[in-house]
């Protein structure tokens, strides 16, 4: 097989409702949730990052100066994280129309790390299946890796409709990676609050 060429897409767009305040900038393990995520996912393999942002984007850009990422604003992030998924792979597209293989991740998984994404990255050139999908809670969801003849799919599912749901429609062309620590995102005060409580 030839160079495989794969990207990250950082779905970091929503407004934090349940939380009361900008998830995206809380601070874990020292640094804003945002920017750890892309300094995890500009450490994996992959070849290039995209972030989509949408509520609280000037707030959010301004921490993501310095990454070698590409940033990119989904104005309709209110009809849903599919629409952002959407916006983010198209962009991705044209950073390279050639492009084998996208990676949707989210930023409040706090125990995402670049050797999971990189297992993700392996098995896919290992196995050549169409979808590496992160296995948790008894369910996939992601961080999930979608080979190329998946992305019409993708781009064409609902704006309301996440990754997870392409994931389960296609069962057959899906490998599993466990991922315990994926059940653990940081959507609401009390799961901050519990998060903060056993890592300090």
């Amino acid at each position: 097989m030839s160079r495989i060429s794969i990207g990250i897409i950082i779905l970091a767009a929503g407004s934090s409702t349940r939380m009361g305040q900008s998830k995206q900038m809380l601070p874990i393990f020292g640094e804003p949730m945002l920017t750890r995520t892309c300094n995890i996912a500009l450490k994996s393999k992959a070849a290039y990052t995209v972030v989509v942002l949408g509520a609280n984007k000037d707030l959010h850009e301004s921490i993501l100066k310095n990454q070698r990422v590409a940033i990119i604003q989904n104005p309709l992030w209110q009809n849903g994280m599919g629409g952002s998924l959407k916006a983010g792979l198209n962009h991705l597209l044209t950073i390279d129309a050639a492009i084998d293989a996208a990676i949707i991740i989210v930023c409040d998984q706090p125990y995402i790390s670049e050797d999971h994404l990189n297992v993700l990255i392996d098995r896919y050139l290992l196995t050549q299946k169409k979808i590496i999908a992160s296995y948790y809670s008894d369910s996939p969801g992601v961080p999930a890796l979608f080979d190329k003849n998946i992305f019409p799919v993708l781009l064409n599912m609902p704006d309301d409709q996440g990754a997870k749901k392409v994931i389960t429609l296609h069962p057959e062309d899906a490998e599993l990676i466990n991922f315990p620590n994926g059940e653990i995102d940081l959507d609401t005060p009390d799961s901050y609050k519990s998060f903060l409580d056993k890592n300090s």
